[in-house]
C-alpha cells in the first residue's frame, strides 16, 4: 500500500489521501468558500473516509491554515507572480499584477484567498489572521522592491500605494464579479508609478 506525508510530516497509510484532501480544499475553499465547505463534501470529493481524513487534519481549521500555506510554498496566486516574472522590466511587473485572471466566461471572480479567508474567519481564526498579515506584509515588500529595481524617487511609498490599490481592485473585483476594476486600477497604478519615475534623479 502507498503512503502519503501527514501535516507533521510523518508517513501514513493511504495513497495519496492528503494529497487529495489539499486539492479538495483548494478547490472547494475558494470556489464555494470555507464556512459552506463542510467536512463530508470535502471527504467525498478527496475521496477518503473520516478515519482517513482526521489522521491527516484534526481538525477543519487545520486544513484551512495549511490551504493557505500553499499558497506561499508550493502555489504562487497568479497575479502576484507576475512580480518574478523574468522576461518583463521593473516596471512593466508591477503594472501586471493588475492583469485579470483568465478564465472561461461566467468565471466567477472569488478574490484573494487570504483576504477571504480572514473576512470569513471574522476575528475568530488567530492563526489564519497571522498567516494573511504575514503574506500580506510579504507582498507589499516584493512590491516596494520592485519599484526600487523600477528606479522610483520613493520606492516604499510607491509599494504600499499600489498594494493599496491591488487590494482595492481584488476586493472590489470579487464583490461585483467584474474584471473592469482591474483594468481601472491598471490605469490609476501607471499615473502613480509614470509620476514616480519622473521625480527619480535623472527621469
Amino acid at each position: 500500500m502507498g503512503a502519503s506525508t501527514s501535516i507533521t510530516g510523518v508517513a501514513r497509510g493511504g495513497r495519496g489521501a492528503r494529497e487529495r484532501i489539499l486539492r479538495a480544499a483548494e478547490e472547494l475553499f475558494y470556489t464555494r468558500g470555507i464556512h459552506a465547505t463542510g467536512v463530508a463534501a470535502l471527504m467525498k470529493a478527496a475521496r477518503v473516509s473520516p478515519r482517513t481524513f482526521y489522521v491527516h487534519f484534526p481538525t477543519k481549521n487545520a486544513l484551512v491554515e495549511e490551504y493557505l500555506r500553499r499558497f506561499e510554498r508550493d502555489k504562487s496566486i497568479a497575479s502576484e507572480a507576475e512580480l518574478e516574472r523574468g522576461d518583463l522590466t521593473p516596471a512593466q511587473r508591477l503594472l501586471a499584477i493588475f492583469t485579470p485572471g483568465e478564465g472561461d466566461p461566467p468565471t466567477l471572480i472569488r478574490g484573494c484567498p487570504f483576504h477571504n479567508a480572514v473576512i470569513e474567519g471574522a476575528g475568530e481564526l488567530t492563526e489564519v489572521a497571522l498567516l494573511a498579515q504575514r503574506h500580506k506584509q510579504a507582498f507589499r515588500d516584493r512590491l516596494v522592491a520592485t519599484a526600487a529595481e523600477a528606479g522610483a524617487a520613493d520606492p516604499e511609498s510607491l509599494g504600499r500605494q499600489l498594494a493599496v490599490i491591488f487590494e482595492g481592485a481584488n476586493a472590489l473585483a470579487a464583490s461585483c464579479n467584474d474584471a473592469q476594476a482591474f483594468l481601472d486600477a491598471r490605469q490609476a497604478a501607471k499615473t502613480l508609478l509614470d509620476v514616480a519615475l519622473s521625480a527619480a534623479p535623472g527621469g
